[in-house]
């Protein structure tokens, strides 16, 4: 059985159309799914409720603990964790569930990830241009906004840390063998549209992976986190095809500048959901590909 959970904090223009995504999906048919709400002062566990799903309501907030308490709760073996404002394509979940079924399964399975940067400025398409080339973010967990994982796979961790960086952690339990993208599942992602929203987003990522980075070098955590590779846009994007050195420049500059201010200390909206930008997804097709 499959249990989907979703974490939630103050998601009540986005959750709504999430779940309708989810429950029209035929993968989830039979499925647990449930919404976690934590510190929410909108609409959140009322739009979760009316869609018939499990919910639970905690006052405190912050995404592990919420994760974890759904986790408590949850009783299928197979454990897929979606973002509040990501809708999965129609057919995806099934698709997803089916790399279970091969005959060398992974334990961990994330669909492919485009950026649409059709509403964004000139220096976030430059970035984006870059960034979607880098080679974690072809094989790596984090960044989709869905992570699915078999029963083996859940069993590799306990609870999630109290840390910000929940889907690196994730990544972080799993060998290159044990994971793969599913390319014929495509999850289609609003960029920013201005460079000081994707400016913010980078801060709070990049105060996120230092959190777990630190306590993994604490030895807090049982397993190496992937570290970062500061050249990877130079020596695998922009060195094979220079055509991308005036978008290089324009990821460096945004990276450094994230990087000097994710070192300060974080106002009190820096960790507010993003709403300059939404999600979407690609015509509903039995593959969900776009």
């Amino acid at each position: 059985m499959l249990s989907v959970i979703i974490a939630a904090h103050d998601e009540e223009s986005v959750i709504g159309a999430t779940l309708d995504a989810l429950l029209a999906d035929p993968g989830t048919e039979g499925a647990e799914v449930i919404v976690s709400a934590n510190g929410c002062s909108d609409r959140t566990v009322g739009v979760a409720a009316a869609r018939g799903v499990i919910v639970v309501d905690r006052p405190e907030p912050g995404k592990a603990a919420a994760l974890n308490a759904a986790d408590g709760i949850a009783t299928g073996k197979t454990r897929m964790y979606l973002d509040a404002d990501i809708r999965v394509p129609f057919g995806a979940v099934a698709t997803l569930l089916g790399y279970f079924d091969t005959a060398a399964p992974p334990l961990a399975v994330v669909p492919r990830r485009r950026m649409d940067t059709s509403a964004s400025s000139w220096g976030v398409r430059a970035y984006v241009s870059v960034s979607e080339r880098l080679p974690a973010f072809r094989h790596g967990l984090f960044g989709r906004g869905l992570i699915l994982l078999s029963e083996t796979g859940r069993a590799k961790f306990e609870e999630f840390p109290a840390l910000i960086a929940d889907d690196l952690y994730v990544d972080s339990r799993f060998a290159d063998d044990e994971r793969a993208e599913a390319s014929d599942v495509v999850i289609t992602v609003e960029a920013p549209r201005t460079a000081r929203s994707l400016l913010r987003r980078l801060i709070r990522v990049r105060r996120g992976n230092a959190q777990l980075r630190a306590a993994a070098a604490r030895g807090e955590l049982d397993a190496p986190v992937r570290p970062a590779d500061r050249l990877s846009w130079w020596r695998d994007v922009v060195a094979p095809d220079p055509r991308l050195l005036p978008a290089g420049v324009v990821y460096c500059a945004i990276t450094l500048l994230a990087s000097v201010l994710a070192r300060r200390p974080p106002k009190r909206d820096d960790w507010a959901p993003d709403r300059s930008t939404g999600v979407t997804h690609p015509p509903r097709t039995a593959s969900g590909a776009a």
